[in-house]
């Protein structure tokens, strides 16, 4: 099989983002020596879009029709967290982990404090006490967050979905390697290992054409 890339836009914020990281886990895992998973930022809610409240009812309706249905399939436990924070602190924190080698690590405890332990992971605090538990430098990532150093990569990221004409995440791009995303296939919301592989042969074998974005 040909080396295939699989860019994945999520945020921290969104359950089903984190519902989908167990298949790709498993993808990264059978099939190392040719898949390369890079996982990418993706704002929902930036500054100064309103925040959505914690214990309205249409995230108790989100969770109870669809997130606590779709974890309960795939054994996984979440919570509805009591704090519904900005997620970019927490993409310069895994865009940093990337740079560190470090990026899977980062992604599954930035999720898991806030889906299953309702920590806040808009807080400095949070974040660097995670980095230190994957074992990253804490001063060294404290420095790095609060310089900013990172933040242009989010914001690349967020760019280049925006030019892909993605609105909604998780969504992931297939490619092979060596390909631009012209030549890719883009599949959208928690898929299974079956439908993120049957993507990946299709892209190894050619068979690949990402949709036109719409026009603005």
């Amino acid at each position: 099989m040909s080396a295939v890339l699989i860019d994945v836009w999520s945020d921290f914020v969104c359950p089903f983002c984190y519902l989908a990281e167990p298949a790709l886990d498993r993808v990264a895992r059978e099939q190392a020596d040719s898949v390369q998973i890079t996982w990418r930022a993706f704002e929902l809610r930036p500054d100064p879009e309103p925040l959505l409240d914690p214990a309205g009812d249409y995230l108790r309706d989100i969770w109870s029709e669809s997130v606590q249905p779709m974890a309960a399939e795939r054994g996984m436990t979440l919570r509805l967290p009591p704090v519904q924070p900005r997620s970019r602190l927490a993409h310069l924190a895994a865009a940093y982990a990337r740079q560190q080698g470090r990026a899977a690590a980062m992604h599954t405890a930035i999720f898991r404090a806030f889906f299953e332990r309702g920590e806040n992971i808009g807080q400095v605090a949070v974040l660097i006490r995670l980095a230190t538990e994957i074992g990253l430098d804490p001063c060294q990532f404290a420095e790095a967050l609060s310089a900013g150093e990172c933040l242009h990569l989010a914001l690349e990221d967020e760019e280049t979905a925006h030019e892909l004409g993605i609105s909604g995440v998780p969504a992931m791009v297939v490619r092979r390697a060596g390909d631009g995303f012209e030549r890719a296939i883009l599949v959208e919301g928690a898929q299974s290992y079956e439908v993120i592989m049957d993507a990946v042969g299709r892209v190894a074998r050619g068979e690949a054409s990402l949709p036109e974005p719409p026009a603005e």
